[in-house]
């Protein structure tokens, strides 16, 4: 056999061993995108077939469904709430976690297991119940003698409370803070020490700067799934009070799997991937502003 004929083999044995991935690709990811693509701009229910309406779906969106800017609206804010307090969280455990404190791999395993279970429905029926107007939470603060919260009664504190839920999911973001702080040279702090600078200044002077790559990571990721979030506000708040919960996922799920409207439903999907589209591009270009690198790089 030729040199050139083994070579072009070897190829084509590649191609076989990366097809699995390709076809999956193809045939779960690239097909399902293009066709909602094509469905968002047709009437279609599943029951009958696709109808060509053009932009009828993105105009009846902005002008008509008054639930479309509402369901917006929720998201942004349940964003503004969840993803900060979610990444200052992570981040503090993560120093906390640095310091060498005795059983601290356990305690770092402990931590991250939220994330693994957090997104399930199971853990989200329990979040529900430890909410409850006689749930654990105001059993607690009974104990303290603290009035109990009615922690679903209104819009802002049902929404907050669900933010707790993506909170507590922040096991992720911690390992990524922690590796971080693992990387930051010892020779700053042993510089700044020498200078007499305090531990709060140090934080913001040489761990925080430091640290902006990671966060910059954290807070793209935690920003895309956050827009997306759809299981908590099903389950544990179903929308209410007052649609005070009503999430973009939530109304998504509404169009295509209780009105049957997957034309809708596409348009709507397609609506959120433009926005997690801009934000992720806003996010980029003011990276160059405040995120530092090593070699000083932007």
């Amino acid at each position: 056999m030729k040199v050139t004929d083994r070579m072009k083999l070897k190829d084509y044995t590649g191609l076989l061993y990366i097809s699995p991935w390709i076809i999956g690709f193809l045939v779960f990811q690239f097909y399902p995108i293009i066709s909602s693509f094509y469905y968002s701009f047709t009437d279609y229910s599943m029951a009958r077939e696709a109808r060509w309406i053009g932009l009828k779906n993105y105009v009846d969106m902005f002008t008509i469904d008054p639930n479309f800017l509402l369901s917006l609206k929720v998201t942004i804010v349940y964003v503004l709430m969840a993803v900060p307090l979610k990444l200052i969280f992570a981040l503090l455990v993560a120093v906390i976690l640095n310091l060498k404190l005795k059983f601290v791999n356990f305690f770092r395993t402990v931590y991250y297991i939220p994330s693994i279970l957090g997104g399930s429905v199971a853990i989200a029926i329990l979040w529900r119940a430890v909410f409850l107007k006689d749930g654990l939470v105001n059993h607690v603060l009974a104990f303290f003698h603290i009035p109990a919260v009615d922690w679903f009664g209104s819009t802002y504190m049902a929404l907050f409370t669900l933010s707790l839920l993506t909170v507590w999911q922040f096991g992720s973001s911690m390992v990524l803070f922690l590796a971080g702080l693992k990387q930051i040279p010892q020779e700053l702090y042993e510089a700044a020490g020498m200078d007499g600078a305090s531990k709060l200044r140090t934080f913001f002077m040489i761990t925080l700067p430091m640290l902006t790559p990671i966060l910059f990571f954290n807070l793209v990721m935690q920003l895309i799934g956050a827009l997306q979030e759809f299981t908590s506000a099903f389950v544990v708040t179903n929308g209410a009070p007052m649609k005070g919960t009503y999430l973009y996922g939530m109304k998504l799920y509404e169009e295509a799997f209780s009105n049957f409207k997957m034309g809708y439903a596409s348009a709507l999907s397609w609506v959120l991937f433009v926005l997690i589209l801009v934000v992720t591009f806003l996010l980029f270009r003011s990276s160059k502003h405040w995120v530092h690198y090593e070699d000083g790089g932007r």
